[in-house]
Formats: C-alpha cells, structure tokens, sequence
C-alpha cells in the first residue's frame, strides 16, 4: 500500500515525489516511458529567471524557487549519490543600445527590492569577460546571478536514486492508491482540452542541441533568443526552437541548423565546437504559461502538477513542496494563477 500515487516521471512528477518521501510518505511513480522520457530528457538545463519588473504571482513564485534549488539539489545529490550538474553560474546578456543600457540599469535598482539582496542585476564592461561572452553592440552586458543550469538527464537520473533511497517504487504500471498526482505532461494538458470544449494548454515542439566545448564554470550566455548553458562535463548546450506547428514531435531538422548558426554567430567562441547531439521533443505549455497545480479539473478526487514549459527545471523544486503541502497536509499555497479552475 501507498499513501501516494504520481503519474509521470519527468522532473515534476520526480520532484513532488521526493517532496512526499522526505515528510514520510510512502509513494509510487508510474510511468509507462520510464523516467525523463519526455520533455525532461532534453538538453538544456537553463534555470533563467524572468526580468526583475511588473512583480507578479509567477515571478514571486519562480524567483522563490530558484533559490531554494541549490538546497534542493544538493539534498538530492546526498541521498542517492548522483550528481545533477546544478550550479548557480548566473548568466550574461548583451546590450544592443542606448536605450537598452538605460533599461537594465533600471533593472538593476528593481532587482535589489524584488531579489531580496540574494541575487543581483547589473550592468558590466563586456571586456571584462574576455571570450566568453556574446557580441554586444554597446561594449556592455546583464550580469544576473541568480541564473543558475543543471543537466537535464542528470537531474532526473539524480531525483530517481534519491527517491529510491526513500522507498520510492518507480514502475511502468501500477493501479492508483492512496491519493493521486498526475503529472503526465503534453498527453495530460491536450486531453483536458477536449471535454472542457476550450484549449487549456498544449505541445510547443523545442529542438537543441549539445556541442563539445570546455566552460563548466563559466556563466549562461543569452542572446538572439538563445540559451547557452556550459555543463559540467565539458559540454555546451544550445536551445531551442518553439514550434507550435509539427508532424514529426522528435525529429532535427533545418530549424536546429538555423539555432546552431545564430549561436555560433552570436558567441564566435564556438565556431568550431563538434555537435554531439541534436534533440527534439514537446513541451506542456499551459494556456497561462504558468504552472497548472491543485486539484484535477476532470479527475475527481485527484490532483494536477502539469505545465513546466520553459521554466519546469526552475519551478520544480518549489511545486514539489507545495504539492508536498497540498496532498499530504491539505495546506494550500498555490498561486491563484496557477489552479486549474482559473484557465
């Protein structure tokens, strides 16, 4: 017998798991693809937060739980022995103009109210950086240290063994007990759409790739759209396309080449990096592009942590301790942005 039942094994379901194991609970996670199958086996592993302005319920809520996942990650690591590759490495920007400049630097004084003195906004001397980082028309970038990058794969590989260092049952199949956490993704989010007659979220296709280029310690680059994320294993990840549009949910094609060019365009420093890898895959995007947790809207009795897109690596270790709070203790913390019943 359990006292929790999670359906899916992508990093929220892992996360609200381990958030369950740890207050005593007894669970299982079912899924039928195995752990990190889908969006959460990509490449990235960018922990971005969003610009520090127009404070709202969803940046409070991400920025709360970018800083508890250096906790959260190294408590992980101790209990199962893996690492995750998470590192706080901030991140650098570059300035186009003027005007630019102007704003970050306004940024930076709302940063030090909303970040709480536990993470800055700044603007630097792009020199001061030497080759790693992105051109900048201005000769000045966004330094964030709140910025932090994990390994996708790793991660979910980590929260596996941490689990099962707390009795958690990993399976491909098992009948629900106990109270009831869907966390399925892309197959959920579409297939509420339908009985509830309205588009609650949906798949947003993403393609990266991962290049073989020594900066483990070095900082996140951002430009063009794009994310850079130096892992620990002397890899570099690039990412990703948004595709709404797709027939083929895990197939590389030209769109991953066009990626490939901006970011060897935009950081000259890894014109000659080999590809290792190319990957595709969909991610939830909810409606809100917020998280979707609380109670299931069409599964009586059951509950809902769905909707990472972009930002679930970021989320997880705070949804995880609400939905933790929610099943276990029927204390409610979520956002009223992020319930179901708002979408």
């Amino acid at each position: 017998m359990v006292d929790v039942t999670v359906r899916g094994a992508g990093v929220f379901g892992l996360s609200v798991a381990w958030c369950c194991a740890r207050r005593g609970a007894r669970v299982r996670v079912v899924d039928p693809f195995g752990p990190g199958a889908g969006a959460s086996g990509g490449l990235v592993g960018a922990l971005a937060p969003h610009v520090p302005e127009n404070w709202n319920e969803k940046k409070a809520f991400q920025f709360d739980s970018l800083i508890m996942a250096e906790s959260f990650w190294a408590d992980v690591a101790a209990a199962g022995g893996h690492d995750p590759g998470y590192l706080r490495s901030g991140r650098l920007q570059p300035l186009a103009d003027d005007h630019a400049v102007a704003l970050a630097r306004q940024r930076s004084e709302t940063a030090r109210e909303l970040w709480q003195g536990k993470a800055v906004w700044e603007v630097i001397q792009a020199s001061d950086s030497g080759d790693w980082a992105p051109q900048s028309p201005s000769g000045l970038l966004i330094h964030d240290t709140l910025t932090a990058r994990l390994h996708p794969r790793k991660a979910c590989a980590a929260l596996v063994v941490a689990c099962a260092a707390r009795g958690v049952e990993i399976v491909r199949e098992a009948k629900d007990q106990g109270a009831i956490i869907w966390a399925t993704g892309v197959h959920d989010l579409e297939a509420m759409s339908h009985p509830a007659g309205r588009t609650l979220g949906n798949g947003v296709k993403g393609q990266a790739a991962l290049l073989r280029f020594e900066a483990r310690d070095r900082p996140q680059l951002f430009a063009d759209a794009l994310h850079i994320v130096p892992h620990g294993d002397g890899t570099v990840a690039i990412g990703s396309t948004s595709e709404r549009d797709y027939d083929d949910p895990c197939a590389v094609d030209a769109q991953l080449d066009d990626v490939i060019a901006r970011a060897r365009a935009a950081f000259p420093v890894l014109a000659g990096a080999e590809v290792l890898e190319r990957w595709a895959g969909v991610r939830p995007r909810a409606r809100s592009r917020a998280p979707v947790l609380g109670p299931h809207p069409l599964r009586n009795g059951a509950f809902i942590a769905n909707g990472g897109f972009k930002i679930g690596f970021g989320m997880a270790p705070k949804v995880g301790a609400v939905m933790a709070d929610l099943v276990l203790d029927g204390i409610d913390r979520i956002p009223d942005g992020f319930r179901p019943e708002t979408f």
